[in-house]
């Protein structure tokens, strides 16, 4: 893996390190994050983990829960005061109250959840360890896609985005993009107002591949998509460009351009590496590959090609006591497919099967030595349940749910009440035909949405917590050695 930052600031992450360490001597914390690209839930993912800790969940393959060592979990103040916290009640809300999928992931947050338990583990038991304060740090996964462009040029980035952008479906998207950006003529003169219409341009061709019918997944710089505070600043008016020449001019459109490619990098890139991904323990990395499915081989092809490059942004490894006081390296990834609930759980087993194939080559490209990554299919929050209907002689496996308002199927619009059963097709059992087949006619079946379930009572009249499907899984591999 590439250096992605100075030796001057290796040496910041150090200190945060030893003093994050030295923090947590008798109140160890561990740093979870949770990414994934757009649509993939990582708000909900969140908020139902957190949800069924709180709540007593049902979590039986979560060991600390199935042996009923835990002793309570709540939320306190997060320790970072300049990152804005996890709206978890507002998302709750969302959820339970109104039935409605809560807003997206638009920007970088945290939640501190603290754990109390019983430990089994004879050495905690001795140093009274009996707590974990678990800081969960959510961000876009659009923008870990941004960290290789700290080892690039803005040569080799526009070289790079040029090709990508010329390619597959990607070439119809970028024509008014290709159609200013050919007429530039690099060494001209810096002129604003053309590069605010290049950077637009390139805006819209980005926003374009994001369609849910395309599904394209390698859209850097993130930024672009979800500016923030920043939009409009200049740091995000650039594009690539062709035609570069070696040695451009003193005040030219290349020159700018390169200078705020750099300013990007310096005041965007570097800091949310710094500040966010190096100090993180382990990670959890939510995919749609169903969406990318639906769309076709070159969506697929795209989306593990997205995943290769995030992965190459960790900094994986276990470390021995003495490194581990002032090094930080992320020991344990999981990559989860989303929304299982909209496939029959005979169909689980393939999709963790598409899962693993997805992330083969991606370990390989990142070169994940040290750090444990294992796949999953789960849903945060169960939205639909299994049945079966008669048809003919066979009854077929179906999924019953409440499609959101104005979802269609075979030309019926849901008003967002009235459920409906719909078969959801099988995954192919060969996971490498996804990256050959078109999408089936009847796969559009699969990628209807569901509003969130109307939540069970208990007999004494309280809520029960948010259903799941292997949520408690995901949980004992990101935390279970840690409440031991």
């Amino acid at each position: 893996m590439a250096r992605l930052v100075s030796l001057g600031d290796e040496a910041l992450i150090a200190l945060d390190t030893i003093a994050g360490r030295a923090a947590g001597v008798f109140a160890p914390n561990l740093r979870i994050g949770v990414t994934g690209l757009s649509r993939a839930g990582k708000t909900v993912f969140i908020t139902a983990l957190v949800h069924n800790l709180i709540h007593g969940g049902r979590l039986p393959l979560f060991d600390l829960a199935h042996s009923k060592r835990l002793s309570k979990a709540y939320l306190e103040p997060q320790p970072d005061d300049g990152v804005p916290r996890f709206a978890y009640e507002s998302h709750v809300r969302d959820l339970v109250e109104n039935r409605i999928w809560p807003d997206s992931t638009r920007a970088i947050s945290e939640l501190r959840l603290t754990v109390e338990y019983e430990p089994s583990d004879g050495w905690n038991r001795f140093l009274a360890r009996n707590r974990l304060h678990i800081d969960i740090v959510d961000y876009p996964g659009e923008w870990l896609l941004d960290l290789p462009l700290l080892a690039k040029s803005y040569t080799e980035f526009s070289a790079e985005a040029m090709e990508l952008a010329s390619a597959g479906s990607r070439a119809d998207l970028s024509k008014d993009f290709f159609a200013l950006a050919n007429g530039i003529d690099p060494n001209s003169s810096a002129d604003e107002t053309i590069a605010q219409d290049l950077a637009e341009a390139y805006k819209h061709y980005m926003l374009a591949c994001r369609d849910d019918g395309l599904a394209l997944s390698t859209l850097p710089p993130g930024r672009f998509l979800m500016p923030g505070d920043l939009d409009g600043s200049p740091a995000l008016t650039f594009a690539p460009m062709p035609n570069l020449v070696e040695n451009p001019a003193k005040g030219s459109m290349q020159a700018m351009m390169e200078r705020r490619f750099e300013s990007y990098k310096a005041l965007v890139v570097k800091p949310f590496f710094r500040n966010h991904v190096a100090r993180l323990d382990r990670q959890i990395v939510l995919i749609d590959p169903m969406q990318a499915m639906n769309a076709g081989e070159e969506a697929v092809r795209d989306l593990e090609r997205a995943l290769g490059d995030i992965l190459s942004c960790f900094r994986p490894g276990g470390s021995n006591f003495l490194t581990g006081l002032w090094q930080r390296t992320i020991d344990r990834i999981l990559v989860a497919a989303t929304k299982a609930d909209h496939l029959h759980h005979e169909d689980h087993a393939r999709m963790e099967t598409i899962v693993r194939r997805l992330v083969q080559r991606s370990i390989e490209k990142a070169g994940l030595r040290g750090a444990r990554v294992e796949s999953l299919a789960l849903a945060a929050v169960r939205a639909t349940r299994e049945a079966s209907v008669k048809e003919g002689n066979d009854r077929l496996p179906v999924i019953v749910g409440t499609p959101l308002s104005g979802e269609t199927i075979g030309g019926d619009s849901f008003d967002g009440e009235t459920e409906t059963a719909i078969f959801p097709g099988d995954l192919p059992d060969n996971p490498d035909s996804i990256f050959e087949e078109p999408p089936t006619p009847d796969a559009a079946n699969r990628f209807v949405r569901f509003r969130p379930p109307r939540l069970e009572r208990a007999a004494d009249g309280t809520t029960l917590s948010l259903p799941h499907i292997r949520l408690d899984k995901a949980l004992q591999f990101l935390i279970g050695d840690r409440v031991s």
